[in-house]
């Protein structure tokens, strides 16, 4: 089910399996304030080309965790850009546009995968809707498995590594690296298709 706003207030990789085993993992905070909009002109442009680098998806019983994982990513260095449901949701939208919206307008998705996640079919839908927004992007959905053994990861999942929440920092900063990446491919992804435009139209 979508996240009750009246509870508001409250590293190692494996190859991935080519069989039915599990899919492979790499290896305290109030509600975090939302990340700022004032535009760094130092940054590339491809930073700004999106509202934000990281969608949170996560059940209604997870909110903390996802809060403690949001104001992680926003208070580090890289100053990560992030959407929480509740938090940056617009007051009156739809529920299953607002998180459309949030999809298609991040760089990334991260998947909080709880005991809570895998029986809420709220958050199966959050899971596949991240799936199908970026079906080719390498890297730019990030699975990240709390309380669960490799057993329980989700069959829709199997072909990507996750980062195991037991390890440092309950996988936070690992998380951080891995929105990184993907910001940095979807850069020279982009650098890429503006030469070919450039090829393109001097031809």
């Amino acid at each position: 089910m979508p996240v009750n706003p009246e509870n508001y207030s409250s590293d190692d990789s494996q190859p991935a399996s080519r069989d039915s085993h599990p899919a492979p993992y790499l290896n305290s905070v109030t509600s975090p304030n939302p990340p700022s909009t004032h535009m760094d002109t130092s940054s590339s442009s491809g930073r700004w080309s999106k509202d934000y680098d990281v969608c949170v998806c996560h059940s209604e019983e997870d909110l903390l965790a996802a809060q403690e994982l949001v104001a992680y990513l926003e208070s580090s260095t890289a100053s990560l850009r992030c959407f929480l449901q509740l938090r940056d949701a617009t007051p009156g939208g739809a529920i299953v546009s607002e998180l459309c919206q949030a999809l298609s307008s991040s760089h990334c998705r991260v998947l909080l995968i709880t005991p809570g996640f895998l029986h809420d079919p709220w958050c199966k839908y959050q899971m596949l809707q991240a799936l199908t927004e970026a079906p080719g992007a390498e890297g730019c959905t990030i699975p990240l498995l709390s309380g669960l053994t490799r057993e329980a990861y989700p069959p829709e999942l199997r072909f990507m590594y996750y980062v195991d929440g037991r390890g440092p920092n309950r996988g936070f900063h690992q998380v951080k690296e891995a929105v990184m990446r993907c910001k940095l491919w979807e850069d020279g992804r982009r650098e890429g298709e503006s030469t070919q435009n450039l090829i393109y139209v001097g031809l």
